[in-house]
């Protein structure tokens, strides 16, 4: 687990002061600045699923990960009073550490969803606890009850919790083809979620112009009167000179 402490104090002030700063900008433009300043992530750390997700319209969630993995098949082995006291020390876990964070949550059930971790409580629980929203493979319910602004990305949608329950915190998980660690920087929305690399975080809002810049000829051409072949050649050719 990699601590919030250990990060070097220059890079967490720089995160501190940037992460709010790129909500405003949703997923894929985050992917597209990415590709600028981190070239060696084009093909990795971000989600290649489609996701259900509670609030369309809510602007990207944007925070320190915290991770967990979770089971709702078959119910818990141990004991009620173990399983109460094992989920007081991940919502110890969830209260520790930076905020405002992003709960990414792997379920590994052979078919994830079967129960849902998230809900009405959970969502309110986690919002409490300095939480802007949640990522997982898992399912969740209570929509219309879920805490409000509160983003929730999952598998499915579904109706029961069943047995679900923490198995472990604080470990690397995968949801939807995206690894995360606790302590990474993610960033998500409707279409799905990326990590950031911390000492990214700084330099995203100027590579997100940079990014716009290039785009701007290929755009206005296309969208002009009298838009052809040679007009984007000229468009393409006036993208690339731009650095």
């Amino acid at each position: 687990m990699t601590d919030a402490a250990a990060i070097p104090e220059q890079i967490a002030a720089q995160i501190d002061a940037q992460i709010d700063a790129l909500a405003a900008y949703d997923t894929p433009t985050i992917c597209n600045a990415l590709e600028l300043i981190a070239p060696d992530r084009r093909s990795t750390g971000f989600s290649i699923r489609p996701f259900a997700v509670a609030h369309p319209a809510l602007r990207p969630v944007v925070g320190h990960v915290r991770t967990a993995r979770i089971r709702a098949t078959l119910a818990p082995q141990a004991s009620p009073d173990e399983v109460r006291a094992q989920r007081t020390q991940y919502y110890e876990y969830i209260a520790s550490g930076p905020t405002p964070s992003v709960v990414v949550i792997q379920d590994l059930d052979p078919q994830p969803g079967v129960g849902a971790f998230w809900g009405e409580v959970n969502s309110a629980v986690h919002k409490g606890l300095g939480c802007t929203g949640a990522v997982t493979n898992g399912s969740f319910r209570d929509i219309a009850e879920l805490a409000p602004g509160f983003q929730i990305l999952g598998g499915l949608v579904g109706p029961s919790h069943a047995w679900v329950h923490v198995v472990d915190f604080g470990q690397p998980v995968e949801v939807h083809g995206m690894r995360a660690e606790h302590g990474d920087i993610l960033h998500a929305d409707r279409h799905g979620a990326v990590v950031v690399p911390k000492e990214a975080v700084a330099k995203l809002p100027q590579a997100v112009v940079l990014a716009a810049r290039r785009e701007a000829p290929i755009l206005e051409a296309a969208r002009a009167e009298g838009f052809d072949i040679e007009a984007l050649k000229r468009a393409m050719a006036e993208s690339s000179e731009i650095h």
